[in-house]
């Protein structure tokens, strides 16, 4: 990959006199041509007829809470610790982070021998630990972001659960009769 990056750097070189000249050969960056003014303002036309009049607000979450399941106790701690290193990068707040003590256990019996000895079972148990954070106050696409780059990291073996809290503004039904009241 370097000898073709070397290549192309020593051709283009070689053919300066083909660059165009709003291209700065020093730095090998773009610098934008200045637009004539009939040119910028056929721009600006184009701009305001494909930008909407009435652009959508991003959503505001409350919280949005994780809840995190393993079968294994210690990549779950390493999988809580990685998600909130990465809220930090973003500059999301982080609530609460807690787990219960114990772990939820299911329990089954068998039986080892079907046919011959009924009195001699055998007990198979599942433990399941849980993680819950919190993450308050984020933007829709902070949100998204964040939750894409987290469940693309998942380990295998936790299971993740998204509950999220939406702000909205009050209905205008709801609004008018509160004004009709205090009035």
């Amino acid at each position: 990959m370097t000898t073709f990056l070397k290549t192309l750097l020593l051709n283009s070189r070689k053919s300066s006199a083909l660059w165009p000249p709003y291209f700065n050969l020093s730095t090998r960056s773009f610098c934008a041509k200045p637009l004539r003014s009939e040119e910028s303002n056929i721009h600006q036309n184009d701009l305001a007829s494909v930008t909407p009049q009435n652009e959508e607000l991003d959503k505001l979450y409350k919280t949005i809470e994780f809840e995190c399941r393993s079968n294994d106790r210690a990549v779950l701690r390493s999988y809580t610790q990685f998600a909130t290193m990465a809220a930090n990068e973003l500059g999301i707040q982080i609530g609460k982070c807690w787990s219960p003590r114990k772990a939820h256990h299911e329990r089954y019996t068998l039986l080892r021998s079907i046919h011959v000895h009924k009195r001699c079972r055998v007990q198979y148990e599942v433990r399941t630990w849980f993680r819950f954070i919190h993450f308050h106050k984020l933007t829709g696409s902070t949100a998204e972001t964040f939750l894409e780059y987290v469940q693309r990291n998942l380990p295998e073996g936790v299971a993740l659960k998204v509950t999220k809290v939406l702000l909205e503004n009050i209905p205008e039904s709801v609004s008018s009769h509160m004004t009709s009241e205090i009035a």
